[in-house]
């Protein structure tokens, strides 16, 4: 009878073992047959040939826990080139304290018990592609030298990475955390790439360190997500990301996008020294931005759609509000604010020269009225309606004196020439809406200055004054007749 067919997959580039015709694993050495399917005298042939430093493959090959032992004992646990693609981990894998010199690739693996790299080092790249972890899986403290590739893993358990090191770029495209993730301490030189993972628990990344790019990118966070207090060289990116649970942000000096991204949960950040964009994105739950250091710069709020957001100490001179959807759901707490231009302008339009009072205006009213170089096309009365909805957000009272003030000005603006705007007109003109004492006590000052200049001047002149009929004088038709006593006194003195 011959020998029964075997089947081998497509994409298995290696002469696999003929004891089985399921069994993919690499013949080895001079046998037909994988390490797994070998004598005991064969597997201790094989072994023997093995030095420190060497390369060994083991694609698709079954490996306990006590095979995989004496594979590393052989070696000395310092491997070389490691290939273990498709291979199946049925005991515990402990690759602890192991050194890899050449690149190692655990691509479509499969470990159903723990898996354990603690403290392991990879001098060049390693790669976990599509790799399968039933069980716990472990990378604390460990060290990539290279580039390190977990696209499309899937962690069964929970999956610490922390104190580990990736010299080069760490991806994890696609992977799927079933437990808890947990890169506290992790140290990534060049950029941390998650974008399309998925964390159906949680995942923490305090005192993490990337030097390059966080991707976050359409991630879903299924479970409460800790993204820090973490250090960021470049850009941290959670655009189109979706959060169900809490998310909490914390980090610093770099750019912040956050378009489109969908946050259910309560949402805190937590920056110094950034640039956030917020653009089309939805945070349904409580939401807070908080400046912590330095400078917090808020890009673009257009259509954020965020029934309660707190930005605290914001740099908004800059930033659009024209197009938040829910503008009486926010709340700005010593924020930046753009402001009227000082000194006095020349201009081709009636009157020639101006000059603004100093007011905090939103960078919508900046942008219509041509003092920055903003595109959006804005509304005087889509402003004043603006301002009126956002006045009870501010926590300053200048401010929403200011707000109140840019309000009545867009109305103004706004009104078609006729009664009502001249009322406007002249309501802006005699005390600033009601917000501007001083010119108020100004035109006092210029009304009692102007009386009391003309009564000087009518008394300078008294041929000016108005004709009328003043009572006769006495002394203008008869002489004056001395009282009795002063007459007796006058004749005896004669």
């Amino acid at each position: 009878m011959g020998s029964p067919l075997k089947i081998v997959p497509l994409d298995v580039e290696w002469r696999t073992c003929d004891a089985s015709p399921q069994c993919v694993g690499v013949a080895a050495g001079p046998y037909a047959r994988c390490l797994a399917h070998l004598g005991p005298a064969e597997v201790e042939e094989v072994l023997r040939g093995l030095a420190p430093g060497q390369g060994v493959d083991l694609r698709g090959t079954s490996l306990d826990e006590d095979l995989l032992t004496r594979v590393l004992d052989a070696v000395r646990h310092r491997l070389g080139r490691a290939r273990f693609d498709r291979a199946r981990f049925t005991g515990p894998a402990r690759f602890g304290e192991v050194v890899f010199t050449g690149d190692a690739t655990f691509d479509s693996a499969r470990f159903d018990r723990l898996a354990s790299f603690f403290g392991t080092r990879f001098t060049r790249n390693v790669s976990f592609g599509e790799a399968r972890f039933r069980r716990e899986f472990s990378m604390h403290g460990s060290r990539v030298r290279g580039h390190g590739a977990f696209d499309h893993a899937r962690f069964g358990s929970d999956a610490l990475f922390g104190e580990a090191r990736f010299g080069r770029d760490a991806s994890f495209r696609g992977a799927e955390f079933h437990g808890f993730a947990a890169f506290d301490g992790a140290t990534f030189d060049g950029d941390a790439i998650f974008r399309g993972a998925r964390f159906r628990r949680a995942l923490s990344l305090r005192a993490a360190a990337c030097g390059g790019t966080a991707g976050f990118e359409g991630v879903r966070f299924h479970g409460p997500a800790y993204l820090g207090p973490m250090r960021v060289g470049r850009r941290l990116s959670l655009a189109e990301a979706r959060a169900f649970a809490a998310l909490s942000m914390d980090t610093g000096g770099c750019r912040v996008d956050m378009r489109a991204a969908d946050f259910g949960g309560r949402f805190a950040a937590r920056l110094s020294d950034a640039e956030v964009d917020l653009r089309e994105a939805t945070l349904s739950g409580p939401a807070a931005l908080t400046r912590h250091a330095g400078r917090l710069r808020v890009t673009s709020l257009d259509r954020l759609d965020a029934p309660a957001l707190t930005l605290t100490g914001a740099d908004l001179r800059a930033c659009g509000l024209g197009e938040l959807l829910r503008p009486e759901g926010l709340r700005l707490t010593g924020c930046l604010f753009a402001r009227t231009p000082p000194g006095v302008r020349l201009g081709l339009r009636w009157p020639p020269i101006r000059w603004w009072t100093r007011r905090r205006v939103l960078a919508d009213e900046h942008a219509w009225r041509g003092w920055s170089t903003g595109e959006r096309a804005a509304d005087p009365g889509r402003l004043a309606v603006l301002y009126e909805r956002l006045r009870p957000a501010v926590d300053d009272a200048r401010t929403s004196s200011d707000f109140r003030f840019g309000a009545m000005e867009m109305r103004r603006l706004a009104s078609p020439p006729g009664r009502a705007r001249l009322l406007l007109s002249l309501y802006w003109l005699a005390c600033g809406y009601g917000l501007r004492i001083g010119r108020t006590l100004g035109w006092v000052a210029v009304a009692a200055a102007v009386t009391a200049g003309a009564l000087c001047w009518m008394a300078a002149h008294p041929a000016l004054r108005p004709v009328g009929h003043p009572p006769p004088t006495p002394s203008a038709h008869r002489p004056a007749v001395p009282p009795p006593a002063v007459h007796r006194l006058i004749t005896l003195a004669r």
